[in-house]
């Protein structure tokens, strides 16, 4: 008896933009293209992260010593 050990079913995670099978080395996306062109939406202001401004340092008792 050959008896192979099996690897577990985990599903096939898939790239964050285009839903292709992740590539491990470009992990979350599946190419090089995908990661490049989520940068560009990071960078172009496409995303945004919700949240309160920070405070102005005029408002800032520390910076008016």
């Amino acid at each position: 008896m050959n008896a192979e050990p099996t690897k577990p079913n985990r599903p096939v995670r898939k790239c964050a933009l285009c839903d292709n099978p992740v590539a491990e080395k470009f992990s979350p996306f599946c190419s090089k293209r995908c990661a490049d062109l989520d940068l560009g939406k990071w960078l172009n202001g496409s995303y945004v992260i919700e949240g309160s401004d920070s405070p102005s340092s005029e408002d800032d008792p520390e910076s008016q010593v």
